[in-house]
């Protein structure tokens, strides 16, 4: 042995210890979480933990251990997939609805099962990898295609899954000693385990690390990227085929609320959201873990109503334990705050030099070119070059609706008809679209939508008099709710899809908790004429649009506001240097996003007549869809409000269109998704 093997030997091993638990942080913290919770379950329970339990909890949590596996694939190449939940319900319908009695058909659907799961893994990893599209707007659009697709083939529960498919997964492997389920997991453990310690493997954690580094090394990013989708959707295909044995049946909804539950199990087992660090081993640990914690409530007797607030919080904090260190912005904050503070004390406090602009460096339009003043259409070129096709594809519909059902573009009511169903969306565009210009995005839309409207209908109970506090306090509420979201995102440094989507699991939980899980408000006349009623012969909501159009214009376009928007999406360093707020910018944009919801919750009410629980999950998609249409650049920095006014007025259009045919409403969600992906894709050259 030489020398300097000596030398470096006592180094490696005394030195070894410290950096591997740095390293395996996330999981030891999850293991001890799942340990104490575990010994807590055991101590509150009325006997000892038997058997029994042991094959109801394996079997109860391995459905979110194998999606969370899935999952961590995607995120730790730096990605998110939101189609995770649509993939594990079409593959329960399909099994549901085609699966024979015989075990050669049970067989050749458990294949089919994880078909399906590559199969939608792989267009979203081509789309991603090598169109380079954004993962969130990939994922959420299929994720809307498939659950149309899911429904098409069922909409309502039903079909059946063989007895010996069910018992193959869920009995018991030996009886009375092992759960089939712990079998399954172990194998799909070790899948992880020979995944992770091959070439792509290293991969997955070199692209999440730095992708530009690795592409600089000579890896083969794109087709790391898109290895990671289809094998993420192999273990949702697995998932689906799970959850198929585990109910026995098929229900097309099965996935939509598995979402939340799937990214805190991730979170919970320390895997980093944002990539390079982490791992499916303390993704499985985090399923059982966050099992365990609702079980807990369950035995407690606390309303199962509270569990998308649990599940919503665990992975907030599961973010915070892993995020929180001196490098963390909240730690930042802090010390540049103390900072000043000092200075201030010791009056060292720089002042700015004479020459020194006492306001921010924003971008403003150019209007002269060497001396001569250039033209209004020189100035917003690349502006109405985005923005004028969604005005164009408007032309289009309407012209191809006057054909099919004629005299619609003669006819006041077709257009004061088609104002008041869209004024929701022209609403929700300003929040949704001022998210999307500064990079971000906002999935508590949907809930905050519904608990504020059920807020409001609750306190006015038809009478005119409490319209005038219980509508401010509702548009109060969201806008507070909104600026948490800002909070958490710029003090916490939480990506914006998982603050908000952690938000809208609280919100739901918010909302069952304080209607009792009925609803039983009802809005005013007062409330209800300004949907329905009559003003100089139109409908008072068309009026409402209008001011807020050109309020919405001039917050985006003319204010200080509107220019740091536009700044921080360009670039939020560049913005910072350039003495923009970035951090209160970005709690505005949030609470704005929280204001149009809260009043397009408050507008459902008006027009329904009452609140009414899941009112607002129909209008996330559309919310992203109308902006991205209106030619909005999905990573932020380029945008109009007017090219998202085209957009919600072409899609409305369309479904208008669409309405008066025989095509089922499930027909929307594909379309719709369809169209964010066309336009995303059609944008995609222009935007680099």
């Amino acid at each position: 042995m030489s020398a300097q093997t000596l030398h470096h030997t006592p180094t490696r091993r005394g030195g070894g210890i410290g950096p591997a638990l740095t390293r395996h942080r996330g999981i030891l913290i999850a293991l001890a979480v799942f340990i104490a919770l575990f010994l807590t379950v055991d101590l509150i329970s009325p006997g000892p933990f038997s058997y029994f339990e042991f094959s109801f909890m394996s079997g109860g949590g391995a459905t979110l251990a194998l999606a969370a596996m899935g999952q961590t694939v995607v995120v730790l190449t730096g990605g998110f997939d939101l189609s995770a939940g649509a993939v594990i319900a079409l593959v329960n319908v399909v099994l549901g609805n085609g699966m024979g009695p015989d075990i050669t058909s049970q067989i050749l659907f458990g294949f089919v099962a994880l078909g399906i799961g590559a199969a939608v893994g792989a267009v979203n990893g081509f789309l991603v990898a090598y169109l380079r599209m954004q993962p969130i707007v990939v994922t959420l659009s299929t994720m809307f295609i498939v659950q149309g697709i899911t429904l098409l083939l069922m909409d309502k529960p039903g079909g059946a899954i063989a007895p010996e498919f069910m018992s193959f997964f869920v009995g018991d492997a030996i009886p009375g000693v092992l759960p089939a389920p712990v079998v399954w997991i172990a194998v799909a453990a070790l899948v992880w385990t020979l995944i992770k310690s091959s070439r792509f493997g290293v991969g997955l954690y070199a692209v999440g690390g730095d992708e530009e580094a690795a592409r600089a090394a000579g890896l083969a990013t794109a087709w790391v990227k898109f290895r990671a989708y289809v094998v993420a959707g192999l273990f949702y295909g697995a998932a689906g085929a799970f959850i198929s044995a585990q109910t026995g049946s098929a229900d097309p909804l099965v996935g939509r609320s598995m979402l939340l539950p799937i990214f805190a199990a991730v979170a919970l087992g320390g895997t980093v959201l944002g990539g390079g660090r982490g791992g499916a081993i303390g993704s499985i640990i985090g399923a059982y873990t966050l099992m365990i914690a609702v079980n807990i409530l369950l035995v407690l007797n606390v309303s199962a109503y509270y569990s998308s607030v649990a599940e919503g919080t665990i992975i907030i904090l599961a973010v915070l334990a892993g995020s929180l260190n001196r490098h963390s912005p909240l730690a930042t904050y802090i010390r540049l705050g103390l900072l000043k503070l000092r200075a201030r004390s010791n009056g060292t406090l720089a002042r700015a030099h004479p020459g020194t602009p006492n306001r921010p460096l924003l971008p403003k339009a150019r209007k002269m070119d060497m001396g001569v003043p250039a033209s209004w259409l020189a100035r917003h070129r690349d502006t109405l070059r985005f923005m004028v096709p969604a005005w164009i594809g408007l032309v289009l519909v309407l012209g191809v609706t006057h054909l099919v059902y004629g005299n619609t573009l003669t006819n006041p009511g077709y257009f004061n008809s088609l104002i008041v169903l869209s004024s929701f969306l022209i609403i929700l565009a300003l929040g949704q679209g001022a998210a999307i210009l500064t990079g971000g995005l906002d999935l508590s839309v949907p809930w905050m939508i519904t608990l504020v409207g059920i807020v409001v209908a609750g306190l006015v109970r038809g009478a005119d008099d409490a319209v005038l506090w219980a509508v401010p306090l509702g548009l109060a509420l969201g806008t507070g709710l909104g600026a948490l979201n800002g909070v958490g995102i710029v003090l916490f440094g939480l990506p914006p899809i998982v603050m908000t989507l952690a938000m809208n699991g609280i919100l739901q939980g918010a909302a069952l908790v304080y209607s009792g899980g009925t609803p039983d408000g009802f809005a005013s006349p007062a409330m209800r004429w300004v949907m329905t009623g009559h003003l100089l012969g139109v409908t008072p909501a068309v009026w409402l649009v209008g001011v807020f159009v050109i309020a919405a214009v001039v917050l985006l376009g003319r204010t200080t506001f509107g220019r740091r928007i536009y700044a921080v999406g360009n670039s939020p360093t560049v913005a910072r240097l350039s003495g923009v707020g970035v951090g209160g910018t970005l709690i505005g944009v949030y609470a704005l996003s929280g204001f149009c919801a809260a009043l397009v919750g408050i507008l459902l009410a008006c027009f329904s007549g009452q609140a009414s629980l899941g009112m607002g999950d129909e209008y996330l998609l559309p919310s992203i869809a109308v902006v991205v249409v209106g030619g909005a650049l999905i990573t932020g920095g380029r945008g109009h409000y007017l090219g998202m006014l085209g957009g919600v007025l072409l899609l409305m259009a369309l479904s208008t269109l669409l309405a008066g045919t025989t095509l089922p409403s499930s027909v929307r969600d594909i379309i719709f998704g369809a169209v964010v992906l066309g336009a995303v894709l059609a944008l995609r050259e222009r935007s680099h």
